[in-house]
């Protein structure tokens, strides 16, 4: 039996792989902020998943303590055989159609208040890879999506909102788009990861972007109203390489596919 602990395990993506590693009979360690044991005991292998997302420009501080503070800290003073950090594909947004590969060299404005979120994340990053010893890899998530009430982001609060609502109106552009993950192939890829030792950084990611009108056609086919009424539509993020991910036998499936069979599964509406 395999020994895990799970750091940000109230999470989102943490609670889901605190479920996988126990449906697989591994024996986890889940620790609360503040629990002395994380410096005590070994860790075995560590999913770091603690991090903010919707609300980092207004919580600035506790971003960069939950991105960077926490791990320095695991980095430097607690046991562990190997760490695998979530970071974000938000990374490679200011390179535009020229970024998405693993092996980018990041820009950054760091003027810009919205990248405390992206120069935490890559401050992680850099601990990570460059400050312990080989034992640690990057996995850099896309937009990770579900209708579960722990999901959060764009398209996880219009699904949860299409729980209840038949008719949906949104201030965004219908040429608007990004690279939906679901959580379960998040979970499959950081999985993969741990078991075969990848190495460096991945891009968790489906490699494709499905825009906004894409979407609003699939909730027509089930049913849906959803009206998209923003005009000026912002560029696509950079389209993410997927062939590392590949290479661990990972191919994450169609967000378009997940979508439309949630929709139309029963009991899904419950309005």
């Amino acid at each position: 039996m395999s020994r895990y602990t799970v750091i940000g395990a109230s999470g989102f993506i943490g609670g889901r792989m605190v479920d996988a590693l126990r449906a697989r009979g591994d024996d986890i360690f889940a620790p609360t902020r503040g629990d002395p044991e994380l410096f005590s005991r070994d860790l075995g292998r560590v999913f770091y998943c603690a991090g903010l997302t919707g609300d980092f420009m207004v919580r600035p501080f506790d971003t960069v303590e939950a991105h960077v503070g926490l791990l320095f800290q695991v980095l430097r003073d607690a046991t562990f055989e190997r760490l695998i950090y979530l970071s974000s594909t938000r990374l490679y947004d200011s390179l535009g159609a020229r970024g998405g590969h693993e092996g980018d060299v990041l820009e950054f404005d760091v003027t810009a208040p919205r990248n405390v979120y992206d120069l935490s994340k890559a401050l992680g990053e850099n601990l990570c890879l460059a400050r312990s010893d080989g034992r640690a890899a990057v996995a850099r998530l896309a937009n990770v999506f579900d209708w579960s009430d722990a999901a959060g982001g764009f398209l996880s609060e219009l699904l949860k909102r299409a729980r209840s609502e038949r008719t949906i109106t949104l201030a965004s552009s219908p040429q608007s788009g990004r690279d939906y993950i679901h959580a379960d192939d998040v979970v499959e890829a950081l999985l993969a990861m741990s078991d075969q030792n990848a190495a460096g950084v991945i891009n968790v990611a489906r490699g494709e972007a499905v825009s906004n009108a894409e979407l609003a056609a699939l909730f027509a086919a089930a049913g849906w109203t959803l009206t998209l009424t923003g005009v000026d539509a912002p560029p696509h993020a950079p389209v993410c390489s997927t062939a590392r991910l590949a290479g661990l036998g990972i191919k994450p499936r169609d967000a378009r596919q997940v979508i439309s069979q949630a929709l139309q599964s029963p009991g899904f509406f419950q309005g």
